[in-house]
């Protein structure tokens, strides 16, 4: 089926075809006169004769007249089993400097979720060994984790850090998707994974923050691709990294406007809901291997009821909330443990102990919030003796679930620490009950477990 370019609008081109239209998501091929191909997709049938599509790329280079080739179906991806320690773009291709992948697969990467007799429930927790994270937000195995902040509150380093505990700990596959993110950080990724030994057990998958908004928009879809073949065909359990969840959306939104559809609320596509579904519910897991996926998502201004941010909650089984305040404080990693929640904080999926200390911790830390304001203005002095122990052990607390991670090794000087949760709610144990009231609470800062205080 060929088609001619009738009209470009920045980075949406309108073709004209006489035989025919080729169906929505379709991928289209337009040769440039240097030999170079870029990629449409077809999103919107505006006559019997006329399409508008969205360019995989940029369009310098394109012009009125030129023709279109239709592929007869979705954009395909090339995934094969010797795909694992590789970095790919958008098409497949791979961007690490080493050779195309040999004997192939062509995969669309516009699917289905599997139907709902094929799909598994959620079992289990998934030991991280970052004690906040295991005693307040734990992370079920085959579920969904979201970890939400502002810029620079620590997103990354913890999705890499749990690349870097999956591939050590559980000799688990890692896939990596970087949807609109800085290029160095993905760069500093890679060769920090490549310092540490795993890059063989991950595949990362970049679009990349200086690509077209069609690009940004796709690169889930591809990450996803090879996550599924990963998990039917090689029968793998898979650690899914995004980041970040808000740029996707944000590529959406340009997609949207481009395509002159009216926005809605706070400006965001009309199509915000289902964009996000059709991303999140391929992310399950099946009886041939589970899908874990973490996902970063950026929150403009700090304010977590924007459409963006809270529309993804309902999605997942964890949040995990970054803090602005307590990354001030100087305690990393800078997790709320107020705000964070998991839906397996129960007896029933937890055990009577583990439930018990995480209500007893997060109590603790919730009245010393409240006794702040008093502390500021009038001194510890002024508190009865039951509020002074709370402030005390709420203290000690929260230096107690503080942690150095493996990948800042060498930025910080301090050696990372994985802590099994045994030793944590030993840890929040001790201190609850004041058998360590006579410790300095600078000697719980930045450690393991309470065995190095001693």
């Amino acid at each position: 089926m060929e088609g001619i370019i009738t009209a470009i609008h920045g980075d949406v081109i309108e073709v004209q075809f006489e035989r025919g239209l080729p169906n929505i998501h379709d991928a289209l091929v337009v040769k440039k006169p240097d030999g170079a191909e870029i990629i449409l997709e077809v999103h919107d049938h505006i006559s019997n004769t006329a399409i508008k599509c969205i360019t995989l790329g940029f369009t310098q280079g394109l012009k009125r007249g030129m023709e279109v080739l239709s592929t007869g179906g979705p954009l395909r991806v090339p995934i094969c089993n010797q795909c694992l320690g590789r970095a790919f773009n958008i098409f497949g291709a791979p961007i690490d400097g080493m050779p195309p992948l040999e004997k192939y697969t062509l995969v669309p990467i516009h699917k289905k979720p599997p139907v709902l007799k094929d799909q598994v429930t959620t079992s289990g927790i998934l030991e991280t060994g970052i004690k906040i994270i295991d005693l307040l937000s734990p992370f079920p195995r085959g579920g969904k984790i979201g970890l939400f902040g502002g810029a620079g509150v620590g997103k990354t380093v913890l999705l890499m850090e749990f690349i870097y505990k999956i591939a050590k700990g559980y000799s688990g596959i890692s896939i990596f998707c970087g949807v609109g993110e800085r290029m160095r950080e993905g760069h500093e990724l890679w060769k920090e994974m490549q310092r540490q030994g795993i890059i063989n057990n991950a595949l990362l998958v970049f679009g990349q923050m200086c690509e077209s908004p069609g690009i940004r928009f796709r690169t889930p879809l591809t990450a996803l691709s090879f996550a599924e073949f990963l998990r039917d065909e090689m029968k793998k359990d898979i650690l899914f990294l995004m980041d970040n969840v808000y740029r996707f959306v944000q590529a959406g939104n340009e997609v949207s406007v481009l395509l002159g559809r009216l926005s809605s609320r706070v400006g965001y596509q009309p199509t915000l809901l289902s964009e996000l579904a059709e991303v999140e519910e391929r992310l399950v897991s099946t009886k041939n291997g589970t899908i874990t996926s973490v996902q970063a998502i950026y929150v403009p201004a700090d304010d977590i009821t924007d459409p963006a941010v809270a529309n993804v909650f309902p999605h997942l089984d964890t949040t995990v909330v970054l803090s602005r305040e307590i990354a001030a404080k100087g305690l990393y990693p800078a997790i709320d443990p107020l705000l964070s929640t998991s839906k397996f904080l129960s007896p029933e999926d937890l055990g009577e102990r583990h439930y018990e200390v995480s209500r007893k911790v997060k109590e603790h830390l919730s009245r010393y919030k409240e006794l702040l304001d008093i502390i500021s203005m009038l001194g510890i002095e002024e508190l009865s003796q039951a509020d002074r122990l709370i402030v005390k052990r709420a203290r000690r607390l929260e230096r107690f679930l503080t942690q150095p991670f493996f990948l800042t090794e060498e930025f910080t000087g301090r050696k990372g620490r994985h802590v099994p949760l045994d030793k944590t709610l030993e840890g929040c144990e001790m201190i609850l009950s004041d058998r360590l009231a006579d410790v300095p609470e600078e000697a719980f800062f930045m450690i393991g477990d309470v065995g190095e205080i001693r």
